[in-house]
């Protein structure tokens, strides 16, 4: 099987964006949960903090999307306390792929988005089979990600401030949200990286983002 039919395996609900701005990487999902036709949540966490500088978030089966995310927690942490330094966005985002690739015959079913900033904003995107591409400027999983591309595409310029960035993944996701059948639940979750770290934006934010 190759990354493409894989990557279309998983695409089977959600809708999430990561986007690369001046100085900082910002990454969005929306809530909703499916378990075929039925709304399992409508309130699901789609964007994991990993450590104090790097994000990701989670499209395929959540049970799967859980365990990785304690098996690649539990790495950093060992990483930190044997270095005694955090871990690069790159080095971590080749970390997962090499624990996805070690599984790659009995695939954990996720397509992930990580981003971060150490140095620089980074981004990248990986698939079950453990391939991961550095995404020079945004990104986009789930059954949703045709829809959001779309406004991505249309909208994004390189070097982008923060705001605008906020806004443009808000508008994304929001746009998916309106065609795709298994992308919605209450709300849409943002969480931006930059020389700060990792933070959420509040709700009250992002819907002040969607009107503006």
């Amino acid at each position: 099987m190759d990354t493409q039919e894989l990557r279309k395996q998983v695409e089977t609900g959600t809708t999430t964006v990561g986007l690369v701005c001046a100085n900082a990487v910002v990454l969005g999902a929306d809530r909703k949960a499916t378990m075929g036709y039925l709304v399992a949540s409508k309130s699901t966490e789609k964007i994991k903090q990993l450590d104090d500088h790097v994000g990701m978030t989670i499209a395929g089966l959540v049970g799967d999307a859980l365990a990785l995310e304690r098996y690649i927690k539990a790495e950093l942490r060992l990483f930190k306390l044997k270095e005694d330094r955090r871990i690069s966005v790159h080095a971590a985002s080749q970390l997962i792929a090499n624990i996805l690739y070690g599984r790659r015959y009995y695939p954990y079913y996720v397509q992930l988005v990580v981003g971060g900033y150490d140095t620089a904003p980074r981004l990248y995107s990986l698939a079950a089979d453990g391939s991961v591409i550095e995404e020079q400027e945004f990104y986009s999983s789930g059954s949703g990600s045709p829809m959001a591309f779309g406004v991505l595409e249309h909208d994004y310029k390189k070097g982008m401030d923060l705001e605008t960035g906020k806004k443009l993944v808000a508008d994304a996701i929001n746009a998916a949200t309106k065609r795709d059948i298994a992308s919605g639940g209450d709300g849409i979750d943002l969480a931006v990286m930059d020389v700060k770290g990792f933070r959420r934006i509040a709700p009250d934010e992002v819907r002040r983002l969607l009107k503006s």
